[in-house]
């Protein structure tokens, strides 16, 4: 667990947008402005300041209380979000598998046929997939992507277009996807969670705020790719 804390730490405090970093992790953790505000004994408005970049880069001291504090209460709740992250941490790199891959489309397809393709399961915004047209897709690693990238690197996951759908997987509950989509500084057209029954509650509110249409399949991984390789 120190080792987590360790690299979430550093990851703040390297980063260009402390605040982001923060924000992000918040979010994945699933705790609110006002819980943490509580639990750190501090006004929600600050949070607010420190995650907009309104107020100066917190300090060490700072990072610290954040991240004890947001570890705790994931603790009371039963720690499943750690232990998830500690797994992928200590396992991911040993697949010897990218933390993602970039496809790009000859033709562009239609959003609705690119749902069909992969036997997808609209869970949110099929007004918005509608009128969408998917030039390539990006498979992601839900956690490796968040352990492993800053969100200033982000912008690598979309290759030379932006018109793209973004499938993940390694995920439990569709939660942290989203916060990657959410906090990242330029968007995809399409979200897609494989091998997910119940999507979580807070990733289908991000997706309808980001007005991203999200997508659920139970194709394995390589039967998505090899399903797109031949459109």
């Amino acid at each position: 667990m120190d080792q987590l804390k360790e690299r979430i730490a550093g990851e703040i405090a390297m980063s260009e947008s402390p605040g982001s970093a923060m924000k992000k992790w918040r979010e994945l953790f699933g705790v609110s402005q006002i819980e943490l505000a509580k639990q750190l004994k501090i006004a929600a408005s600050t949070i607010s300041d420190y995650e907009s970049n309104r107020r100066l880069s917190p300090g060490v001291g700072v990072i610290k209380r954040f991240i004890d504090t947001i570890f705790r209460i994931d603790e009371d709740r039963g720690g499943s979000l750690i232990r998830g992250l500690e797994n992928t941490s200590n396992a991911g790199k040993d697949a010897g598998r990218p933390a993602y891959n970039i496809k790009d489309f000859t033709t562009p397809i239609d959003g609705l046929d690119f749902s069909r393709i992969i036997d997808g399961k609209i869970v949110v915004n099929l007004n918005y997939l509608e009128n969408t047209r998917v030039f390539g897709y990006t498979m992601l690693d839900s956690i490796r992507v968040i352990l492993e990238m800053s969100p200033q690197e982000y912008p690598k996951l979309f290759g030379n277009t932006t018109e793209r759908a973004f499938i993940f997987d390694n995920v439990s509950t569709g939660r942290s996807p989203m916060v990657v989509v959410r906090v990242a500084p330029i968007k995809p057209k399409v979200v897609v969670i494989q091998g997910v029954n119940n999507i979580d509650k807070l990733a289908v509110k991000l997706a309808q705020v980001e007005r991203i249409p999200l997508i659920t399949t139970k194709l394995s991984m390589e039967e998505i790719a090899s399903r797109l390789t031949k459109v």
